[in-house]
């Protein structure tokens, strides 16, 4: 896991990272302490834990910002890419295909 966001690319990775190593399906705005595994109903992330993961996507909104991207488009890239929404459908891709 990424310690530190500096870049648009650690942005992207810090993403994809939560998304395929972490497993999580996660939301910019929300705090790490929300996430409750589903199997154990317990957090998945401990206190300390947390504070680090939330100071991180404080430094993606910060990094998003001095760069004028749009944090919700680009973290939510690779989420919409492992669950198949949107323009990574089967159907959106079929789409695309028959318009070339």
């Amino acid at each position: 896991m990424l310690r530190n966001i500096t870049t648009i690319e650690d942005v992207k990775l810090f993403a994809f990272q939560l998304v395929n190593e972490e497993n999580l399906n996660f939301h910019p705005d929300n705090d790490f302490l929300d996430y409750i595994n589903t199997e154990t109903n317990l957090p998945v992330y401990l206190l300390e834990e947390s504070k680090k993961l939330n100071a991180l996507m404080n430094k993606c909104f910060e990094v998003c910002e001095q760069y004028n991207e749009d944090i919700y488009e680009l973290m939510g890239q690779p989420l919409f890419e492992k669950l198949k929404i949107g323009v990574y459908s089967k159907s959106s891709n079929d789409n695309l295909k028959s318009q070339n």
